[in-house]
This record gives C-alpha cells, structure tokens and sequence, in this order.
C-alpha cells in the first residue's frame, strides 16, 4: 500500500504543470551555454548512454563513505576528505545531469527538476557539514551529513524513477531486432522510395523508416527514436 502511495504521489508530479514556467526558463538557459563539442560528451554519445549515472556514483559512494566513517570515534578527518571528494564530483555530474535533463520530454522535466532540488540540497547540506567539521562542530557536521546522505536518497529514488519507470535516457529502439523475424523481407519496390524521402513500411508489424539516397544506396532502421521514441518518418533527411 505504501508502495502505491509512493507511485501515486510520483504520478501526480508528472501531470502537475505548476512548475512549468520554470522549466522552460532553465530549459533554454541550459540549452544555451556555449559546450560546443561538450554537449555530446556530457551526453555519453562516445558511451552509447547516459554518462550522467556514472558520474554521480563518486559523489553519492564518497558521502556514504563519510557516514560509515562517522560511526567510529577518531576518523572525522577521513570523513572530512570524503565529503569534499563527493563536493568536488558533484559538479561535473550535476551538469552532464541537467544538459540531459533539457532534452527530455515534459512529464521527465517535472520529476527531473525534482530529482536537481534533492541534489542541490544535499550539496548544500555537505558543504555546511564539511565547514561545521573544520570549525571543530563534529556533532553538527555529522547531523548534516545525515541529513545530506537523506537528501541524496530522496534524489536517488526519484532519479531510478525517472531511468526505469520514465525510461529517460534509455534506447526506445532497442527491441526492434529482437522482434522482427530474421530474414529478407519485401517491403516494396525501389520506385516506391523516392531519393531523399523517408518512407515508412512496417516489417512484421514493426514500423521501419526506409531511405534511398540519390546514388541508390537503401537504408532501413526503426521508425522510432532512440531518444524519445517519437516517428522518425515525421523528420526530414539531412547529412
């Protein structure tokens, strides 16, 4: 029951537009900072995914580290460089994030922006407990540093929700070799398929997106984007 409440709650995020406004505003800001070349990089185009949750398991295993160190007496020192370690790592991790995050469909943005806040909030609280332990405050820095590694579940659960119930970032197009039968098929006569045109047919019920170039040289590929699943057909041809 308490699952259901949890699915509920995140169901309503996603249909909430309140925040909307906002989303736009940070949308064109974040699409707008001059990466070059960096885009892709930060997107994991040379990874084939997401680099993203790759980056943010140094910050989120050196804070939970530094909690594990708080538990015994006489290694607040090891905590102390742990934290900054997780500080120095979120950086980085946060801006692969949100570069990710201005490509995504609506209903993600809302969860998305969500998942930053609990993020931005937990960098906020182990940066206050990191300058609480080198004041000598040990008792306040291991307090915040709880309730940081709290903030960063939070972030956590909402970034999972976003990956496996919202599939952001991941391959839409995935499946299609594993459901269309192996072999020739016939889809239709090369004078069918205008140079430069994108022609849609469907293969075993699979709709594929067939291309001939002006040369003659014929493509066929899903007619689904890896990226957000929408109808590569509706596009147009370029390079």
């Amino acid at each position: 029951m308490r699952q259901n409440r949890v699915l509920w709650l995140l169901d309503r995020l996603e249909r909430a537009p309140r925040a909307d406004a906002v989303i736009d505003a940070i949308g064109r800001g974040v699409r707008a900072l001059p990466l070059g070349h960096g885009r892709d990089a930060l997107h994991g185009r040379w990874l084939g995914h997401p680099v993203h949750p790759l980056m943010v398991q140094v910050p989120i295993g050196s804070w939970l580290s530094a909690a594990l160190l708080d538990l015994r007496p006489g290694r607040s020192r090891e905590a102390e460089v742990l934290i900054g370690v997780g500080l120095t790592a979120a950086a980085p991790a946060a801006l692969a994030g949100w570069v990710d995050w201005a490509e995504l469909h609506r209903q993600q943005k809302r969860v998305g922006l969500v998942h930053a806040l609990s993020n931005v909030t937990a960098v906020a609280l182990y940066a206050t407990s990191l300058t609480c332990r080198l004041k000598g405050r040990h008792a306040a820095g291991r307090a915040y540093g709880l309730l940081g590694l709290t903030a960063v579940g939070v972030g956590g659960m909402l970034g999972g929700h976003l990956a496996y119930r919202q599939a952001s970032g991941a391959n839409h197009a995935e499946e299609v070799p594993h459901v269309v039968t192996e072999g020739w098929h016939r889809i239709g006569t090369v004078d069918e398929f205008p140079a430069g045109r994108p022609v849609r047919r469907s293969v075993d019920d699979v709709p594929v997106l067939v291309v001939r170039e002006p040369g003659g040289t014929i493509h066929a590929l899903a007619d689904r984007c890896s990226h957000l699943a929408r109808p590569l057909s509706e596009g147009t041809i370029a390079d």
